[in-house]
C-alpha cells in the first residue's frame, strides 16, 4: 500500500495520500514528532513523523526524534499483538522517516497533573471503571509486556500517556513504545525519560541495570495507579488480596524477571477468581489519584 521511499516532505505526502483529519503536533504534545490521522480510501491510518528539523523547543533533537522512529519500527515489526496497532511500514522521505499505522479509536488516559482528579477527564473515567473490567485491560497489557521481554525488549518511558482506551468496545491500545530498548543494559542517562508515578528506582540511577526487573516494577506501579491511589495503601486498593500481594513484591523485595511477576500475576488472578466475593471488585469507592509530578 505504501512506498517504501518518497520524494516529497512528511508533510505534504500525508496531505496527498487522504483526508487528514487529526494532527497532534507542539499543541497537543512536547515531543516535537508531528503525527496526523488521515483516512485513505476509507480507511483511517495514524501516521507518525519526525517533526520540524529546525524546532529546537523540544528536549530532543530532530536526529534523536529520527532515531526513536527508527526504533520503534524494528519493535513493530518483530512484536505482534492485539493491543498494538497494525504496522504498515515505515516510508523514507526527505524529511526523516514516516510510520504508518492502523488508527485505533479510543480516549488518551493521559492527563495533565491538573487535571488528573477531574472525573470528566478519561484517566478518571477509566479508574472509576469496576475492578474487573480494569483488571481485564491490565491482563492484556501485562500479556502485551510478557512478548516484548521475551523478545528483549525493556519498557522505556511507560506511563498512562501511552494508553488508549476505548470505553465502548473495552479495547485498550498501547502507543508510543519508541523509547523501549533492547536489553538488558545499563542506565546512561540519570534520570532516563518516564513518569515518577510509574518510574522504577533505577530509572533514576546513572549506571543501574536496567531489565525485566525493570518492566515489572513498572507494570506493577501501573496496578496501583490504576486501582489505588498510587501508593501501597491496602485500603485503597480495590484487588483481591492475592493481587496485592503480587503488587507489592514487585515494588518492594521486586521479582527477579519480568517473566516470574507474569507467572505469579496469573496464578494470583486464577487463586482469587475461586475465592472472590463477588460484590467486592465494585463495592470500595475509587480513591483519588496521587499526583507527583505532571506526566
Amino acid at each position: 500500500m505504501f512506498p517504501r521511499a518518497i520524494d516529497n516532505q512528511p508533510g505534504v505526502y500525508v496531505e496527498q495520500l487522504g483526508n487528514v483529519f487529526a494532527r497532534f503536533g507542539a499543541a497537543t504534545q512536547d515531543s516535537g514528532n508531528i503525527s496526523y490521522g488521515v483516512d485513505v480510501d476509507g480507511q483511517r491510518l495514524f501516521v507518525k513523523t519526525a517533526g520540524n528539523p529546525t524546532d529546537t523547543a523540544p528536549y530532543l533533537d530532530f536526529d534523536s526524534r529520527v532515531r526513536l522512529l527508527r526504533n520503534a519500527a524494528r519493535l513493530a515489526e518483530m512484536i505482534h499483538h492485539p493491543l498494538l496497532p497494525t504496522f504498515h511500514g515505515l516510508i523514507e522521505s526527505p524529511g526523516g522517516p514516516l510510520l504508518a499505522y492502523e488508527w485505533r479509536d479510543g480516549d488518551h488516559l493521559g492527563t495533565s497533573r491538573d487535571r488528573r482528579d477531574d472525573p470528566t477527564t478519561a484517566f478518571q473515567r477509566f479508574r472509576s471503571l469496576p475492578a474487573e473490567e480494569i483488571l481485564v485491560a491490565l491482563d492484556g497489557l501485562f500479556d502485551l509486556h510478557e512478548r516484548l521481554d521475551a523478545a528483549g525488549w525493556i519498557q522505556g518511558d511507560f506511563y498512562d500517556g501511552g494508553l488508549l482506551y476505548d470505553f465502548d468496545r473495552r479495547q485498550l491500545t498501547v502507543i508510543d513504545l519508541d523509547c523501549y530498548r533492547p536489553g538488558p543494559f545499563h542506565n546512561d542517562m540519570g534520570r532516563m525519560f518516564g513518569s515518577d508515578r510509574f518510574m522504577a528506582p533505577e530509572e533514576f540511577s546513572l549506571g543501574a541495570p536496567i531489565d525485566g526487573r525493570t518492566t515489572a516494577y513498572v507494570m506493577a506501579r501501573t496496578v496501583l495507579v490504576f486501582l489505588a491511589d498510587g501508593t501501597l495503601d491496602r485500603d485503597a486498593f480495590r484487588a483481591p488480596d492475592e493481587l496485592y500481594a503480587v503488587v507489592q513484591e514487585a515494588v518492594t523485595t521486586r521479582f527477579p524477571s519480568y517473566g516470574a511477576f507474569h507467572r505469579r500475576w496469573l496464578a494470583a488472578r486464577g487463586d482469587a477468581a475461586q475465592s472472590a466475593d463477588p460484590d467486592r471488585a465494585t463495592a470500595q469507592p475509587v480513591p483519588s489519584s496521587a499526583s507527583v509530578d505532571d506526566r
